[in-house]
């Protein structure tokens, strides 16, 4: 069976079902697989090979940024589009610092997706209009986040150390030793000029890392 395969990432059914819909529709696309974790999407990558991956930043444990990082250490290739409910510049800016070639909010119209999911199949990046229209905003005002200085894995962590997971925790779903995920906490604090884990929350809240995600229209 002929066409261009997908590998379709959400930790939610629901949004998987009507997204695995939209996507179906198109002529010369197909799902091959689903995955919910970062862990599944990159073992899926390396058993189906799928054309393009979709993938949401939200996944529970490691985020996915993790699984842009692996896919991509695993086939520098791939090709990677996110689609997420994060709607700031600095999640657009990490995804494709980790690897992704395109970045598309959940808020925009079903057409944008699709028309990225080309973009990316052609060899290009793509980002979706309100993405665009921020990044220009951002760098014409010269505002900056108070996220944009730190590395896509500080970023993963900083949302996870937000979110109340423990240091044991965090090592185990990133696959690190928890003395270098100690390592990162220290160096994100250091950067963000932030003494406490409560004042890390707080950043973390204000920059849309701990937003809370809703079900799209199917």
């Amino acid at each position: 069976m002929s066409g261009t395969t997908i590998l379709l990432v959400d930790d939610h059914p629901v949004v998987r079902a009507g997204y695995r819909k939209l996507l179906e529709r198109q002529p010369g696309y197909r799902v091959i697989a689903e995955a919910e974790s970062a862990a599944a999407a990159y073992r899926d990558y390396r058993r189906l090979k799928p054309d393009i991956v979709i993938l949401d930043l939200s996944l529970p444990g490691a985020s996915g940024l993790e699984a842009i990082r692996r896919i991509r250490a695993y086939d520098r290739a791939a090709r990677i589009l996110v689609f997420s409910m994060h709607q700031g510049t600095p999640f657009a800016l990490k995804a494709f610092e980790a690897g992704a070639c395109g970045y598309v909010t959940k808020s925009s119209p079903p057409h944008e997706l699709v028309a990225a999911m080309g973009t990316v199949m052609r060899g290009g990046q793509a980002v979706s209009e309100d993405i665009a229209r921020e990044i220009a905003a951002e760098r014409l005002s010269g505002r900056r986040s108070p996220i944009e200085d730190l590395g896509p894995r500080e970023v993963e962590i900083l949302g996870l150390i937000a979110s109340g997971k423990t240091t044991e925790a965090i090592a185990d779903a990133l696959s690190l030793s928890p003395k270098t995920v100690q390592n990162y906490h220290s160096s994100i604090k250091a950067k963000l000029r932030i003494q406490t884990d409560a004042d890390l929350v707080w950043l973390s809240i204000s920059a849309g890392l701990m937003m809370r995600r809703t079900c799209p229209d199917s």
